[in-house]
């Protein structure tokens, strides 16, 4: 029902039916520019904002009919024999749309195939193409994404439309062409971790450093007693309980951040070992109690080492002197446990890296709330690298990195550093993050198809320079409806960089905007 009330919004916006156009209202001075304003400085209420939902719709590709399929998803390891489709400068991430119109008879027949395939129906592997020059051969990249064919429709010409959704990724083991012609592949599912949070425990509960000295003293008194043995035990199941309650993943990156505290307290045992030798001589001479610090008792996060005097201790033979180092091994766990503080664990704590990414991307592209995304880190991860405006070959190394919280910390890299878009071929600035336009529910970047079955990844942006339009304006197979596309090349190398989108109703807004290639720009960092 809702996609047939979206449909006949896109019959009425190709019909210019001014009275009628189902589009919002402005809601927003900002999201408009100057001139839809009067003298006084308000929006025209004449003026309507385009629709976003409608681009989503890829209402250009006519009628498809829904699959009403949904495939299942495959554990991490499971290899598969799929068809493959493979496109130059486009990168497929879980969730993400592709919509596709298939014209060659070698990937109709892999789209043919996965209609009808037991083992995985309804899918096919979807892998980015790429050459090292621009007349060297194809090569595939080793990762790819399974995408799930949601829409479908023949065409009389022979060729098929289809509207596809990413699922899974996958390593591309080998690749063959079948007898059919079909391209097809083996590949293995990438088994994708739990996004990690830190546990609540992991360092409310953990003894301050500033309070270490105060536990000593409860240690060597306890060992004085003869409670070294139960309180030991209680330690290690202390330590024990911690570790369980963390997943493997968490366990090593725990493991990771108190490691370097174990080799400081081995490096300062050895130097202990040395001062405990010369106490022994000190009071072999003396016979007197020491009262000179003598023991190094771990380091601090500084460096520095904490120190214990020992007529603080109440030491004062060389029985006791030894005695002192005796609890290294208890302190040593007590230590490194408190060593790791809060900011450590939020380095890698999937959550906290969503909630910044998050904040980041909504000051950036100024979309609604994403505080659903944030409960769901890998899903946000992968919605933030399919719409980051940056070129396709970075986009791949994100699809590759394995781990949610190492592909966040990458994407708030690239979202503080990314500053302006340049031209592929001369370098020429074309455009600033600053203005980045979201014409599409799916975000400022998406997947669209021309009538000869090219697919583009778009970056749609309010302002751009340096680009000369080339031709005259089209309204046909328009992939935002009401807007008229020309194409613009560079005005430095003339290479095709994508296209102006004008608005053929003058109520429209915004009235114009620019589509730009991901393929065709380069990385600007600052």
């Amino acid at each position: 029902m809702e996609d047939e009330v979206e449909r006949r919004q896109i019959q009425q916006i190709l019909e210019l039916d001014d009275e009628e156009l189902q589009i919002e209202e402005v809601e927003s001075l900002l999201e408009s520019s100057d001139d839809d304003r009067d003298a006084t400085g308000v929006v025209s209420p004449d003026h309507f904002t385009f629709n976003t939902h409608l681009a989503s719709l890829h209402s250009y590709l006519g009628e498809v009919d829904d699959t009403r399929h949904r495939s299942a998803f495959w554990d991490g390891g499971a290899v598969l024999n799929l068809p493959l489709f493979y496109l130059e400068g486009v990168v497929l991430f879980p969730e993400a749309t592709l919509p596709l119109r298939v014209i060659e008879p070698n990937f109709v027949a892999a789209v043919n195939r996965a209609m009808t395939q037991v083992d995985a129906p309804y899918t096919m592997g979807v892998v980015r193409g790429y050459r090292d020059s621009n007349d060297g051969p194809l090569r595939l990249a080793k990762v790819g994404t399974t995408a799930e064919i949601r829409q479908y429709r023949p065409v009389e010409d022979g060729s098929v439309n289809v509207v596809t959704r990413g699922q899974q990724r996958f390593c591309l083991r080998r690749c063959w062409i079948d007898a059919e012609g079909a391209p097809f592949g083996e590949i293995q599912i990438i088994e994708e971790d739990i996004p990690f949070r830190t546990p609540r425990d992991a360092y409310a509960k953990l003894v301050p450093l500033n309070n270490l000295r105060g536990q000593q003293i409860l240690s060597l008194n306890a060992l004085s007693h003869g409670g070294r043995n139960d309180e030991n035990d209680s330690e290690a199941n202390s330590e024990e309980s911690f570790e369980n309650e963390l997943t493997q993943t968490e366990r090593r990156i725990h493991q990771s951040a108190i490691g370097a505290c174990y080799d400081s307290d081995r490096t300062d045992e050895s130097t202990s070992s040395a001062d405990d030798n010369k106490l022994s001589e000190s009071d072999s001479q003396s016979g007197s109690p020491c009262d000179t610090d003598s023991t190094f008792l771990g380091s601090s996060p500084s460096g520095h080492k904490k120190q214990v005097r020992n007529s603080d201790l109440g030491i004062g033979t060389k029985s006791m002197a030894r005695k002192v180092a005796e609890p290294r091994s208890h302190l040593s766990s007590t230590l490194s446990r408190a060593f790791a503080p809060v900011w450590v664990y939020r380095m890698y704590d999937s959550f906290c890296l969503a909630q910044k990414a998050a904040d980041m991307w909504k000051q950036i592209v100024g979309t609604p709330s994403m505080d659903g995304f944030v409960k769901k880190p890998d899903l946000l991860s992968f919605y933030i690298a399919s719409k980051i405006p940056i070129s396709d070959p970075t986009r791949q190394e994100l699809l590759e990195i394995d781990g949610v919280s190492y592909r966040l910390r990458r994407e708030i890299e690239l979202l503080e550093r990314l500053d302006r878009v340049r031209c592929k071929i001369c370098k020429t600035v074309i455009a600033r993050r600053s203005d980045m336009l979201v014409m599409s529910t799916d975000g400022p970047m998406g997947a669209y198809v021309n009538s000869y079955g090219y697919v583009h990844e778009v970056m749609t942006f309010r302002k751009a320079k340096g680009l000369v339009t080339s031709g005259r304006p089209h309204e046909e197979y328009s992939w935002f409806p009401g807007y008229a596309w020309t194409i613009i090349n560079c005005a430095s190398c003339d290479v095709q960089m994508g296209w102006l989108f004008t608005a053929t109703n003058e109520k429209l807004k915004p009235k114009s905007f620019w589509g730009i290639r991901s393929s065709q720009v380069k990385d600007e960092m600052r």
